[in-house]
């Protein structure tokens, strides 16, 4: 197990480094005159061009690109070029939000990817039928339209949840709960339809085989096959996509988070984006690599340990 993981740390630090290269290679690239954006179009060259000597500018890209690694691997992400905000504090600021997203949805979705996934491919019939339709639906609605209705529904009319705003649970938790709920709920909704067919497939695949039968045959209870040696064997396809729904969940977060007002990573990455700002912008493209890094590592983890044979794969 100890090499099966050292090997996924060993690609994942492979993957940090190509990315953050190409990622700097691209932004590089537009010719775009920061230090007239930063001074304005009426700023004198000579001002221009010593705003772009002191950010380093007039330095080759791979120079640039290697001083910030260097930096980077201390800990140090750089100022940001238009605010002179310190990029780690503004990141660290920001980051407890999206998380607060990410943990609720993949909580969210593992629960009753489970519960549908194994509801539909033990019992079959009807239910089967009715959770495959709950999965196209939930699969096709457009995620601006689910997070437009749960906002009319559930904030405007009902009024039980916050439509806008967001409250760190260090201040309130009962606030905290209120305010992430809807942006979970409408980021689960394409994530739960994905991840349970997933499930229910393995499910049905896993109750065909032979040995499953033999346990029914030594008078075995149906609970007990499905919880203790179905679910072990079936979980693999679950867990794989559950792990390939985080990067798509991020790109989620951030129209979610502009609809309903939080300051997190995604509204961030927008704000930036824009001005070009390229210290902030490689901060934000290597935290969310090291969170799909990290998340795959636990999901192969966790595969390996419940079917070994996929650490020799």
């Amino acid at each position: 197990m100890l090499n099966f993981i050292a090997r996924r740390i060993g690609a994942g630090a492979v993957l940090l480094l190509v990315i953050s290269l190409l990622s700097y290679l691209l932004l590089s690239i537009p010719d775009t005159d920061v230090g007239r954006q930063l001074l304005g179009p009426g700023a004198p060259q000579g001002a221009v061009d010593a705003r772009n000597a002191e950010l380093g500018l007039d330095r080759p890209v791979l120079l640039q690109y290697t001083d910030w690694l260097t930096h980077a691997v201390g800990g140090d992400l750089g100022t940001s070029w238009f605010s002179s905000e310190d990029v780690t504090l503004a990141v660290a600021n920001r980051l407890p939000v999206t998380l607060s997203l990410m943990l609720g949805v993949t909580l969210v979705t593992a629960l009753l990817s489970l519960l549908l996934g194994v509801w539909a491919g033990v019992r079959r019939g009807p239910v089967d039928r009715f959770v495959q339709l709950l999965g196209v639906v939930g699969y096709a609605l457009p995620g601006f339209l689910v997070t437009l209705v749960l906002v009319l529904v559930f904030a405007v009319q009902l009024n039980w949840f916050p439509a806008i705003g967001y409250t760190p649970f260090t201040e309130s938790p009962s606030g905290w709960l209120a305010t992430v709920t809807l942006p979970v709920a409408s980021l689960s909704v394409a994530a739960v339809a994905g991840v349970s067919q997933q499930v229910r497939g393995a499910v049905i695949d896993v109750m065909r085989q032979d040995y499953v039968r033999t346990l029914r045959a030594r008078g075995l209870s149906e609970r007990r096959i499905v919880l203790k040696h179905v679910l072990r064997n079936s979980s693999a396809p679950g867990l794989s996509v559950l792990g390939m729904q985080f990067v798509g969940l991020l790109g989620g977060a951030v129209l979610v988070e502009q609809i309903f007002g939080l300051p997190g990573i995604g509204s961030m990455t927008v704000t930036y984006t824009t001005r070009g700002d390229i210290p902030v912008i490689m901060a934000l493209v290597m935290l969310t690599v090291i969170g799909v890094v990290l998340i795959n590592l636990l999901v192969d983890i966790v595969i390996g340990w419940l079917n070994p044979k996929a650490r020799i794969a």
